[in-house]
């Protein structure tokens, strides 16, 4: 009986320990390691796009107040608009502000690209509400409304992108945010081009100019010094050719992003006032046909192959 009772004793110690060990009404996870855990989900999530792309380490806290952008009148950026080939795919962007309305699934983009140059020479915040689109004429603005929530904001578009199959915009942080999808990458999402006439009076007679939209020297000046040397030989994927070198060298950057798997470089090589953002050299075409296979099956758009 004394045996038993000892028994017991030991055992009620042993629950009591193994309770506290667990996690029991004793142990609370404190709110900063919960914030701290989630966060780290968020950043490995990215943004559905690029796969090292995520959030960054400080988020501001007032997000949700960041308010949309106020369109107006802009003069259109000299270079941004011109035609571009993109994996074989040629986009021809609008010169004038047109109407617009399609449906079909929206990205974002952060922290990789968060203070590098978009395509009108603007410097990029993943904190303002901005967007890039493939045809959009530069600068813009358009309502992107989350089909799925119904959540809507108003972004100004200043970059070209997406070029993967089946997107047709790739948002801010910010802009993600304010729509709902930063965690799950993408949303379904309708996008409206905002044309003048849609704009309230005062924005357009105010007398505030908008930051001027700087011309990009490096569609002269810098290409000389960041392109492929004309000399190197060999053969080559054509991943895209453009006459603005701050788009080659956005696509340049988003294909190392996505395409981090390659043994090959992706330079630019200019020349006759052509950006072509070229991956190689490749020994012969059976090898530049393989990769040439995979890029197609991963991004939707076969590259070309060139030599020069």
């Amino acid at each position: 009986m004394r045996f038993s009772k000892n028994c017991k004793s030991l055992c009620l110690i042993i629950i009591s320990l193994t309770l506290d060990a667990c996690g029991g009404k004793t142990v609370r996870p404190s709110t900063s390691d919960v914030t701290a855990k989630k966060s780290t989900a968020t950043q490995k999530r990215g943004g559905g796009y690029y796969k090292d792309d995520g959030p960054g380490d400080f988020i501001p806290g007032n997000l949700d107040r960041i308010p949309d952008a106020i369109p107006r009148v802009e003069p259109l950026h000299r270079f941004a608009n011109r035609p571009y080939v993109v994996l074989g795919r040629s986009y021809t962007p609008n010169t004038r502000l047109v109407p617009l309305r399609q449906r079909g699934m929206a990205s974002w983009y952060g922290k990789k690209f968060h203070g590098r140059k978009t395509s009108t020479g603007e410097v990029y915040d993943m904190f303002a509400m901005t967007a890039a689109h493939t045809t959009l004429a530069l600068p813009s603005y358009a309502r992107v409304t989350n089909l799925s929530n119904g959540r809507s904001v108003v972004v100004r578009v200043n970059d070209r992108g997406p070029f993967r199959a089946g997107r047709i915009i790739d948002l801010s942080y910010a802009a993600a945010h304010r729509l709902g999808f930063v965690e799950q990458g993408t949303a379904r999402v309708e996008v409206t081009a905002i044309l003048p006439r849609d704009m309230k009076a005062p924005d357009l007679a105010s007398t505030r100019p908008m930051p001027a939209v700087r011309t990009v020297s490096a569609d002269v000046d810098d290409s000389s010094k960041m392109a492929t040397p004309p000399s190197q030989k060999g053969i080559f994927l054509q991943l895209g050719a453009f006459s603005n070198f701050s788009n080659a060298e956005n696509l340049r950057v988003h294909l190392s992003g996505e395409l981090d798997w390659l043994n090959e470089s992706i330079e630019i090589h200019s020349i006759g006032g052509v950006h072509r953002v070229h991956l190689g050299p490749y020994a012969n075409r059976s090898d530049a046909e393989k990769i040439a296979d995979k890029i197609g099956n991963l991004l939707g758009h076969r590259p070309g192959i060139v030599q020069r």
